[in-house]
């Protein structure tokens, strides 16, 4: 049996397998809010409990891979969106196994590339894909997510840094007023401070400045962040939540088609995260592969790569549980 997780800076989702020739299949998978659970401990304590009540735990656990959103230091993971450290050998000793691996949570999301179903991702670019070629991960959520899988053999080398966490370069003036204000407000701008959640808000403050806002809408905003512009857009047609989404959509593209550039990616962009399954419609509506594709001489060979848009929830999970099989 294994143990796999998948940690990100709101939510967290952990899994308990068996194999079955080299496969990962469930026995209980969960959902958590990482906001009710003062650490990563106390959170694996409480699953381990499910896991007993539900299936006795009567095999021994063999290993364990966790995803985390944050850099891999010593076998540590302190993350970068939330105040928790991971530490493999403490986690080693709470499951009481030797192997317990940690990777970045876009690490793990690229290895879970290779679990996909059909249904589980959409196609917003055809472009012209090859085997073995270079793939790109990307995903907006409460941060920036970046990894790239290069080709090795019939397997991919994954690596993942902090994509994130790059310089943001504005594409026109709209997006250099906007880089100003974040200029006067953090110095240095990374791109992570766009392309999020929080970017988002931030968007959305920037091109709504002049107007007043309804108690009501700072309310909203204060309770459910971003979501709630992406709800006033999508389902009540806000003239500003909707500026502010296609600003944001925008500079996503500009930035994974820079990502996708940067490494010839025809084996394809995978857009993942939060953010881009909950307005996969307005993702698919066009801005984002017209940014994507602005390269100026370099246009055509972005139009040649694939562009898929993960609507699955589970992939960093279905990599982690990957590695922990050793796949």
């Amino acid at each position: 049996m294994i143990l796999a997780g998948d940690i990100g800076g709101t939510k967290a989702l952990l899994l308990l397998a068996s194999l079955r020739r080299g496969r990962p299949v469930p026995i209980l998978e969960r959902r958590y809010a990482a906001a009710a659970f003062a650490d990563f401990s106390t959170m694996l304590a409480h699953f381990l409990e499910e896991c007993r009540g539900h299936c006795g735990l009567q095999q021994r656990l063999s290993s364990a891979c966790f995803g985390a959103a944050g850099p891999v230091s010593d076998n540590c993971i302190q993350m970068t969106n939330l105040p928790w450290r991971l530490d493999a050998g403490a986690i080693a000793a709470q499951l009481g196994i030797a192997r317990v691996q940690l990777v970045n949570d876009f690490a793990a999301a690229a290895a879970g590339i290779e679990a996909l179903a059909p249904e589980d991702c959409a196609t917003l670019q055809r472009g012209e894909p090859r085997p073995q070629a270079p793939r790109v991960v990307i995903g907006a959520g409460t941060g920036l997510g970046v990894a790239y899988a290069l080709p090795q053999g019939r397997r991919y080398r994954i690596i993942a840094g902090e994509g994130g966490h790059t310089g943001f370069a504005p594409a026109d003036e709209e997006q250099m007023r906007l880089w100003q204000a974040l200029h006067a407000r953090f110095g240095r701008v990374s791109v992570e401070h766009v392309v999020s959640g929080p970017g988002l808000l931030r968007i959305h403050e920037f091109l709504c400045a002049a107007e007043p806002q309804a108690p009501a809408l700072r309310e909203s905003l204060r309770r459910e962040g971003a979501a709630a512009i992406s709800r006033l857009a999508l389902e009540h047609n806000d003239a500003c939540a909707c500026r502010a989404l296609d600003l944001f959509i925008a500079c996503y593209g500009a930035v994974a088609g820079d990502h996708a550039l940067a490494l010839a990616a025809r084996g394809g962009v995978y857009v993942a995260g939060g953010i881009a399954r909950k307005i996969a419609g307005r993702m698919a509506a066009g801005g984002f592969i017209a940014a994507f594709n602005a390269k100026g001489s370099h246009a055509r060979l972005n139009l040649e790569i694939p562009v898929y848009l993960i609507t699955t929830e589970r992939l960093g999970l279905l990599g982690a549980a990957l590695i922990a099989a050793g796949r």
